[in-house]
């Protein structure tokens, strides 16, 4: 097991590290002034320009769809140092090399299941950055950590499939360049449990979908936002469908195997900028007639936050080892546990840079306040902490059987 980076992750992470300092950072203000101006019209959930701009010189540092082997030939574990940098401006950095959720697992589960048209109508949209997508699973009205609960209805008529049911929380519908839905939905109540789901493309323009509104995630508004959904007798082609009639569970485990890594590895960023931001505030601040950073219980803070980070960082990147090695299932045990470990660790981080800034972290003169926002988020997330502990918990008892 070696986690030393080969040549071309090196290469890779050191050409997205200096579009990042280069490009990216110094655009925040511009996108943040944008935002800020349509923040409560219609317009609130506009693009501002230079995202466009910043795609384009990624584009030509050869910065695009590195999160898919097939198209970049950076395994998992070479992509996850590309990943992090990513995350040290989450909101515009993902997005400018096309590698910005959900459309990598919309994506991936495209590449892997979709049909040629529907590689073509969707997929190489997708790839060229030209539209974006949702994926719409989780529902209002029943717990859906338990994917099995899921009561929107996919039923089969003639040459089509009828969509019935409500979701929410669907990252990225708010933004209209989110042409299309991979919902997943009942085909068969009576099946084996994990046989009864399927999932379908439904275009955002198919009549009977309604975006009811947009939610505020701890206030915030993304500007890709994030959606409830109404499907009444939504009709689209029966070659819409993804894979097989009760595939649906099995699509959507193969999807979010690679995109946890993708997750905690911009989380990890996001913790390293919240620590570069803490130890910057602890030097050049001063209480009590020294600098904050003479202050034994600062100190601390800081080194407890480097120690977390590295083991955070250690786990995840054995995670993106054994997927490479093994597949996802192979690396099943691991998976949930950076699920809990990473977004935990990120939000301890950037807490105690809060702590550290004092007043000005809730406010949005740094951008901690939004950190901690979607760190905490992201313990909901592709499930929450709570089905992932379980998760562990089984596979670790399962390893030790209960004596006869």
């Amino acid at each position: 097991m070696d986690f030393a980076p080969s040549a071309v992750a090196t290469d890779y992470t050191a050409r997205m590290r200096a579009f990042l300092d280069e490009k990216v950072l110094p655009a925040e203000a511009e996108y943040d002034a944008f935002r800020a101006e349509r923040r409560g019209t219609a317009a609130e959930w506009d693009l501002p320009p230079v995202v466009e701009d910043l795609k384009a010189d990624a584009r030509g540092r050869g910065l695009w769809n590195l999160f898919l082997p097939a198209l970049s030939g950076l395994s998992n574990l070479e992509y996850a140092p590309v990943a992090e940098v990513s995350g040290w401006s989450p909101v515009i950095a993902p997005e400018a090399i096309n590698c910005q959720a959900p459309d990598t697992g919309n994506m991936e589960t495209l590449h892997l299941f979709g049909t040629d048209e529907q590689k073509e109508q969707w997929l190489e949209p997708l790839l060229a950055g030209e539209i974006r997508s949702a994926f719409a699973m989780t529902e209002p009205d029943v717990a859906s950590s338990d994917a099995t609960n899921i009561e929107t209805r996919i039923r089969r008529d003639g040459d089509d499939y009828v969509i019935d049911g409500r979701k929410w929380w669907i990252s990225g519908a708010a933004d209209e360049r989110c042409r299309v839905f991979i919902v997943m939905g009942k085909t068969d109540p009576e099946a084996s449990t994990h046989r009864q789901q399927s999932m379908i493309l439904v275009p955002r323009d198919a009549p009977g979908l309604e975006i009811v509104r947009h939610l505020p995630t701890f206030g915030y508004q993304d500007q890709h936002g994030h959606s409830e959904l109404r499907f009444d007798g939504v009709r689209v082609p029966a070659s819409n469908l993804l894979g097989e009639e009760g595939g649906g569970f099995a699509i959507a485990q193969a999807r979010l195997g690679p995109g946890r890594i993708h997750h905690c590895m911009r989380l990890i960023g996001m913790a390293e900028r919240a620590l570069s931001l803490m130890t910057e505030r602890a030097q050049s601040r001063v209480a009590f007639g020294r600098p904050l950073a003479d202050q034994g219980v600062v100190r601390e803070q800081i080194a407890l936050s480097r120690m977390e980070i590295e083991q955070a960082r250690l786990l995840t990147l054995k995670t993106a080892w054994l997927i490479d090695e093994h597949g996802a299932k192979g690396a099943a045990t691991e998976i949930a546990a950076i699920k809990v470990v990473v977004p935990r660790t990120a939000c301890a981080v950037i807490d105690r840079a809060m702590q550290v800034h004092g007043g000005a972290a809730m406010s949005d003169d740094t951008p901690l306040a939004y950190f901690y926002a979607w760190a905490r988020a992201l313990r909901f997330a592709d499930g929450p902490d709570e089905v992932h502990i379980r998760s562990v918990a089984r596979q670790e008892l399962k390893a030790h059987p209960r004596p006869e």
